[in-house]
């Protein structure tokens, strides 16, 4: 019997970009899935029907329609890609899926995207090295301190104990590249300096570099593949208090990819020196790139450890590194370009 997917986000930059790759597989078990997509506007719905995928707009915080979409769609799995910082979107579509399996007696995934700033010793995180395979749970548990993120993460395990849904914790990383869905393209963090530095005439680092965990969206989304194959395929997968997942394709050096911003955006006539200057103070840099003052510096200068372990015994292989990364900035530049232009 073909399983449903339902997936949260599927017009944003990673969440279309899964659903547009699962939509290509002609052989495995996402071939047999069906698929339906929340939206939140007529315009997105209207891009996404075009696929031949059901569409739902949903309000998470309406646990009536939040149940009559998860029943009524009969869906199986929930790739949740809409927000990872607001606890109150989870509940009602795990319980939801708890509904379902009561009355099915089929197992029901709940697939979460976090996020990693919340991993970050600016943000109360150790600052030292954690695998996926330790006890994430427990140290998020310990140290959460109203974190929004951490708390949605023990929101979605908690509530899945209660369910009986299985859960899964994904936690991204920095995401580059272009997206192929049908609606956002491109990321959040590189654009945002992009822009910046054009308007400004100069590209600006912090002084402070930083080492976070970055990954390509096409593996990013190859990583979803692996995972929902796995759901789907009735595999037995460590879920609930020991179902976290680093799919971190490598780190990068934040002022190197701001050299390499420099480089580029001078040598196209954008920006009027080739080097980076350091910001000032964070103040001006959270009104610069429009990031309240709390969050900028844990975006521009966190180094976090986060050591994929479970990826890898899925079979994940991510193809992209820095070298590559900083070999491509030129292209993120031109994509953001592009879009300002349409």
């Amino acid at each position: 019997m073909p399983q449903n997917i339902l997936i949260t986000g599927a017009a944003g930059y990673i969440g279309g970009s899964i659903l547009a790759d699962f939509l290509k597989q002609d052989e495995g078990p996402i071939r047999n899935a069906r698929f339906t997509a929340v939206v939140r506007s007529a315009d997105q719905a209207e891009k996404i029907v075009k696929l031949g995928v059901n569409v739902v707009k949903l309000d998470f915080a309406d646990k009536k329609a939040v149940e009559a979409a998860i029943m009524g769609q009969e869906i199986d799995i929930v790739l949740h890609i809409a927000s990872s910082h607001d606890p109150s979107l989870v509940g009602h579509l795990i319980a939801a899926l708890g509904r379902r399996r009561q009355i099915t007696g089929r197992p029901t995934s709940f697939v979460h995207t976090s996020g990693t700033t919340a991993f970050a010793p600016e943000a109360g995180w150790p600052a030292e090295e954690v695998k996926d395979t330790d006890d994430v749970y427990e140290i998020e548990r310990r140290i959460s301190a109203n974190h929004p993120i951490r708390l949605t993460n023990g929101r979605v395990i908690e509530e899945g104990e209660a369910q009986g849904v299985n859960t899964f914790i994904v936690v991204v990383p920095s995401v580059y590249g272009k997206g192929t869905g049908e609606g956002k393209k491109l990321s959040l963090a590189f654009p945002i300096f992009i822009r910046a530095s054009i308007k400004a005439k100069v590209v600006h680092q912090f002084d402070q570099d930083g080492t976070p965990a970055a990954a390509h969206i096409s593996d990013v989304v190859s990583f979803y593949r692996l995972l929902t194959e796995a759901i789907l395929s009735g595999k037995a997968l460590r879920s609930g208090k020991e179902g976290y997942y680093f799919p971190m394709g490598h780190k990068t050096s934040n002022w190197a990819v701001m050299a390499a911003f420099a480089k580029h955006l001078h040598a196209a006539n954008l920006v009027e020196e080739p080097e980076p200057r350091t910001w000032p103070s964070d103040e001006a840099a959270a009104e610069a790139l429009g990031i309240p003052v709390f969050l900028v510096r844990i975006m521009g200068t966190h180094s976090i450890d986060l050591t994929p372990v479970k990826p890898f015994e899925l079979g994940w292989k991510p193809r992209w590194d820095e070298e590559l990364l900083l070999g491509s900035i030129d292209q993120e530049i031109q994509n953001v370009l592009e879009e300002d232009r349409l």
